[in-house]
């Protein structure tokens, strides 16, 4: 009798403790899930840089955003796409809208960006956290350039911007600022007048 106290005592105490591992173990997962380490090819996820403050905004953030994603939400995915402009023929926008641009001044082989201090308070960064999607934009011509520890994407080597002057989805403000900004085309070229 007292063997079997002895025996029931310990497959309790065996159950509480796989109970408590049990329920211990999402805890620590979700915390570990949330840590900041190194993601795959052509993102990371990276603190803010103090010397370039407007690099330092999330990914997904634009000036007058349009609604298509909550305001003040941060996510870590970024989303390139094609969309046709009137006149303008396809370029390629945020996941908002939001035009991209690429600067004549910066160079594409290899990647370099000439874009800083009181400019980037005007052509915005496009800084990745975690991954790239991409819808009619060839994810191979993605890539990322090194931004004050941050990583800027690129498209077809040119580093990507967006313009403070566009306030909603589908505005182009910045083309051809003073002959040196582009909307950038899918494939990484200059976006054109056509009209």
């Amino acid at each position: 009798m007292r063997l079997l106290k002895k025996g029931s005592s310990l497959i309790l105490r065996r159950i509480v403790l796989s109970l408590t591992v049990g329920l211990a173990a999402p805890l620590l997962l979700g915390a570990c899930g949330s840590s900041n380490g190194t993601s795959p090819a052509n993102a990371a996820s990276v603190a803010p840089a103090a010397s370039d403050p407007a690099a330092s905004a999330p990914a997904t953030s634009a000036p007058g955003d349009s609604g298509r994603a909550g305001a003040g939400q941060t996510a870590t995915t970024t989303i390139v796409m094609a969309e046709a402009m009137t006149g303008m023929g396809s370029v390629v926008t945020d996941d908002r809208g939001m035009t991209l641009y690429r600067y004549d001044k910066d160079e594409s082989t290899p990647s370099k960006w000439t874009c800083s201090g009181a400019c980037t308070k005007t052509w915005l960064p496009v800084i990745v956290q975690d991954s790239v999607q991409t819808s009619g934009v060839e994810k191979s011509l993605l890539g990322t350039v090194h931004r004050n520890g941050m990583k800027q994407l690129t498209l077809a080597g040119w580093p990507l911007y967006r313009y403070s002057g566009d306030t909603k989805a589908e505005q182009a403000n910045g083309q051809g600022k003073d002959n040196e900004w582009y909307a950038v085309t899918p494939s990484g070229q200059k976006a054109a007048a056509t009209g």
